[in-house]
């Protein structure tokens, strides 16, 4: 496990919470529109140990109420990841995992031994292109399928949330995604920011007219769903 990055304070990443946030590197997708394009590989630089997370991590009680565990995609850290969490929960930490949902039974675990208090699964695209929009063609769905209905089942506080691009989405997607989260209980979409570190340029942000005609689809199997991120 390789510890990438830290954000020291966030209000964003971990909702209704003071949190810090915890990059891991490497990958299993290839998502064109990735803004950390540098923890997709082994190349990113560690920049702490464990040791030195959790020191920080103790001097910050006082200030920090949980910590947000990100990529990447955490859940290729497989048991490494499942002692971090230990011990962060051991310090009286919240944790929040960001994950892709592609490794089922490490969210399964995870969640199933409390170690994680709140899920945020990306929902990439509608089922009939999804290996494409994630930049794995041909991806075999079952695991992604997997984890949503496992999130569904409300073993832990979740939200789904896509990041919606331009030239990659369309109202298809979300009839689709409409159909398969019917009745769950969060879900964003997110509005695209070209970073100047995505992984393929060229992508813009849709407007927010045109978010909202995305969301209408999305609420009428969906009443909780919002829109994130979109300020225009």
């Amino acid at each position: 496990m390789k510890i990438c990055g830290l954000q020291k304070t966030t209000l964003l990443d971990f909702p209704g919470h003071v949190a810090a946030t915890v990059f891991l590197g490497g990958c299993d997708f290839r998502c064109p529109f990735c803004h950390n394009t540098d923890l997709l590989g082994g190349c990113a630089p560690e920049v702490m140990s464990e040791e030195e997370l959790l020191g920080f991590l103790k001097k910050r009680r006082a200030v920090l109420e949980g910590v947000c565990i990100t990529g990447g995609e955490p859940s290729l850290s497989g048991a490494e990841l499942g002692g971090l969490m230990e011990a962060v929960k051991g310090l009286g930490y919240l944790v929040k995992l960001d994950t892709n949902g592609y490794r089922p039974e490490f969210l399964k675990k995870v969640c199933k031994e409390g170690l994680v208090d709140f899920v945020a699964m990306d929902i990439k695209a509608g089922r009939f292109h999804y290996g494409e929009v994630c930049g794995v063609p041909g991806l075999h769905m079952g695991p992604v399928e997997d984890s949503v209905s496992f999130l569904m089942e409300e073993t832990v506080p979740y939200e789904f949330r896509t990041t919606v691009v331009k030239g990659l989405h369309t109202e298809k997607d979300f009839e689709d995604i409409a159909r398969w989260i019917e009745g769950c209980s969060q879900y964003f979409l997110q509005g695209f920011v070209d970073s100047g570190n995505v992984l393929r340029s060229g992508f813009s942000a849709f407007s927010r007219k045109e978010m909202e005609g995305f969301l209408s689809i999305v609420q009428k199997t969906v009443p909780a769903a919002g829109i994130r991120g979109v300020d225009y």
